[in-house]
């Protein structure tokens, strides 16, 4: 299992013979190294999204078009950009599971916002997610833009992740001492990798009080495009 990130929420998850992107805002990502697109899209086969602010969804439809993969999301975005875009999508919503492959990926509740650009002005994209991603005999879970919540003591129950994505940025999601909060408070994980920081200056900087709290925990913080077996 390969873990990259793609600068900000985006990740590039490579399990279970799977290539997925999860949240690729790779245009007007001031994190993300333009140079390196061919390698960050290499191989894709799905495209995961978690929400729909720009952020996370700036250019996936025309991602998807260009890559000729499906993209995977909340039922009533999804359903609007197949009509809207003609694209290949599969909606589903929380609690169900979808296959890709040898890889089953469960919708997992999350508490943020979620909207998309319209003529006048946000309109209402069907609800904040985060997943559990499980393949090659493990569970990921990507937590999307979330604050703390009750419900990961059951998902940690029902799912058992040993590896946890969170958002740790801080003013839009859960910061640095919320998420090890998470983390060592009603999750199990054996690693943490922060994501959702570090891409403005309003957010976290540093993943070092997140490493410090969760002490026997490896706390992963890799470079934009840096490979990490996970």
């Amino acid at each position: 299992m390969r873990y990259t990130w793609l600068g900000h929420a985006g990740v590039r998850l490579e399990i279970g013979g799977e290539v997925l992107l999860i949240d690729p805002w790779l245009e007007g990502n001031p994190v993300f190294p333009a140079d390196r697109r061919a390698e960050a899209l290499a191989g894709a086969t799905a495209i995961l999204v978690t929400h729909g602010h720009g952020d996370h969804t700036g250019g996936v439809v025309e991602l998807a078009r260009e890559l000729g993969v499906p993209i995977y999301g909340i039922y009533d975005l999804m359903s609007y950009w197949g009509e809207a875009h003609g694209i290949d999508v599969l909606g589903f919503n929380k609690g169900g599971t979808v296959q890709i492959g040898a890889v089953a990926v469960t919708m997992v509740h999350a508490v943020h916002s979620s909207s998309v650009g319209g003529a006048d002005g946000p309109v209402y994209a069907g609800g904040e997610a985060g997943y559990m991603i499980e393949g090659e005999g493990r569970v990921v879970y990507v937590s999307g833009d979330t604050d703390v919540m009750a419900d990961m003591s059951v998902l940690q129950d029902l799912h058992g992740p040993e590896i946890g994505i969170l958002c740790a940025g801080g003013h839009f999601t859960m910061d640095m001492k919320r998420a090890a909060y998470a983390a060592s408070k009603l999750f199990r994980f054996q690693t943490v990798i922060p994501v959702h920081y570090k891409t403005f200056p309003l957010l976290e900087q540093s993943a070092e009080p997140l490493r410090a709290a969760l002490p026997g925990v490896r706390v992963l913080d890799p470079d934009v495009m840096e490979a990490v077996e996970l």
